[in-house]
């Protein structure tokens, strides 16, 4: 008992402990970290806007019931590596560097979507059209396996504790911001070029945007500094090696090794890894339930003019871009947990209604029934990337993150478009999107109940950060007082236990 009440004694700060941000640097990480998300999106944007002209284009042979399965396919292809790209480049993130692997990944991603523009049809060279398209959509996916998670990761370890959420929530504008330009640069095409221009030729100027996009993109992540977290756990690794006396410590060598860390993570913090997974799947499978799936489902399922869908789908995107913000900085003030709460709660009562309206027909009712997914979206989108990151100790962030969130989305998120229509188109049931939604509901309350809130908190294995000299010299002077003031509690207690109990 005695050796117990020592142990959760509070620790105060030393001044070395909490770092001040510096504005300007925070400003710039959050900007490049988005700007790669919007460069991500806009892709996913044009896939899923295009989804019936690259089946056309593509998979000419089939039925256009089929064409549509098989393009959402080869999107979800992507997605079955993008667990190796987070095995490789999550845990080289946190050897190398965050900023190291956000670059790489940016110009991976630039180049596969701004490739998809040169490739030949399938009137031109037959079955190598599909392989080839195929083969740029595994290279994009294995490239944002590093993306997101270290995005997050960056943005995180850039980010004041009070602030993370708000500040976090710029990365997923970034996401809407990029998929409402893919979208709505399809739109635009396809109202001016009509079906049969885009099908032979308007296709491809989308993808062909991706190219100067991804070279602002890398050139404002090269002038980026590394996070003030990992220079700190990097100075402490250090110290350690130095400090033991040897740099040739096997048991050190093999903890700090790439399988070594591996099994820290399924080990040690498995519970987090599942947290991580059951919340990502929420936020994904709503996510490209209504960014990828939405536009085709009222098109293709229900009849719906392409033009009608297009931009009823892009007004739910734009709506979550103007709230995405106001919910982070209401995670802030709130906390994480009480808004996947909601969330959850919400998507499964909400789901079927919003369906519902979608199917009526016209304009109003639909655009009601997707306004209603967009503000069930906006509570996880605005939310993610301060929460996610936080669910693990700095030395095995990235890697843990990228691992976790990378499952989750390939079995889950990026394979709803797949599973959706494909379940519609096997089953007849137009309401099968909102069943799917809302068993995501039901995960999602799970793994919400068993979440740690971690708003205004430093990062595990992070000292706080603050913004200003004097909140950290409060802070400090706060922590010390607290700690001072537990110390005598815990001296009477134990004082009191070695006396025993009074007679």
């Amino acid at each position: 008992m005695v050796r117990t009440l020592i142990r959760r004694r509070k620790k105060s700060y030393q001044e070395d402990d909490v770092t001040v941000t510096d504005p300007p640097k925070v400003r710039r990480a959050v900007t490049a970290a988005a700007l790669g998300n919007t460069m991500e999106w806009f892709d996913f944007g044009v896939y899923a806007y295009l989804a019936g002209t690259l089946g056309k284009v593509f998979f000419p042979s089939s039925s256009p019931g089929a064409q549509v399965v098989s393009t959402f396919a080869t999107f979800a292809a992507a997605f079955l590596v993008r667990p190796l790209g987070g095995l490789v480049f999550g845990p080289l993130g946190d050897r190398v560097g965050r900023q190291k692997v956000l670059a790489l990944t940016m110009i991976m991603m630039a180049a596969s979507t701004f490739a998809v523009g040169f490739l030949p049809t399938y009137a031109a060279v037959g079955f190598a059209a599909p392989l080839l398209l195929l083969v740029c959509r595994l290279v994009q996916g294995f490239s944002t396996g590093g993306e997101y998670a270290g995005a997050t990761t960056y943005i995180a370890e850039y980010a004041p504790d009070k602030r993370r959420g708000f500040l976090g929530s710029w990365l997923d504008f970034g996401t809407f911001v990029g998929y409402s330009l893919g979208s709505g640069l399809v739109t635009v095409l396809t109202a001016v070029l009509g079906t049969d221009g885009m099908t032979d030729w308007g296709w491809r100027i989308p993808f062909f945007v991706a190219g100067p996009m991804g070279i602002i993109g890398l050139y404002m992540r090269l002038k980026l500094e590394e996070t003030p977290a990992f220079q700190k756990e990097e100075a402490y690794q250090a110290a350690e090696r130095s400090g033991s006396g040897s740099g040739d410590d096997p048991v050190e060598e093999a903890r700090q090794s790439g399988k070594g860390r591996l099994k820290e993570i399924f080990t040690k913090h498995w519970e987090a890894v599942l947290i991580c997974m059951g919340l990502v799947l929420l936020y994904n499978v709503t996510n490209y339930m209504v960014t990828s799936y939405l536009p085709t489902y009222m098109s293709s399922t229900l009849g719906e003019p392409e033009t009608t869908s297009q931009l009823l789908v892009l007004g739910t995107m734009l709506l979550v871009v103007l709230l995405i913000t106001t919910v982070g900085r209401t995670s802030d003030r709130w906390g994480r947990r009480p808004v996947f709460m909601a969330g959850s709660v919400a998507l499964i009562a909400l789901a079927a209604p919003a369906f519902l309206l979608i199917r009526q027909g016209g304009i109003l009712l639909p655009a009601l029934g997707c306004a209603v997914l967009g503000l069930l979206l906006v509570c996880f989108a605005g939310t993610a990337a301060s929460t996610l990151p936080a669910l693990f100790p700095t030395r095995l962030r990235y890697g843990a993150l990228s691992i976790a969130f990378n499952i989750s989305v390939s079995l889950f998120g990026g394979t709803t478009p797949l599973f959706t229509s494909g379940l519609v188109e096997a089953t007849g049931n137009e309401m099968v999107p909102a069943y799917y939604l809302m068993v995501a509901g039901v995960i999602g309350l799970v793994a919400t109940f068993f979440l740690h809130e971690t708003a205004g908190r430093p990062l595990r294995g992070s000292g706080p950060m603050v913004e200003t000299p004097e909140q950290a010299r409060e802070l400090v002077a706060r922590s010390r007082t607290a700690a001072g003031r537990q110390a005598r509690d815990v001296w009477l207690r134990v004082r009191n236990l070695w006396r025993g109990p009074p007679h």
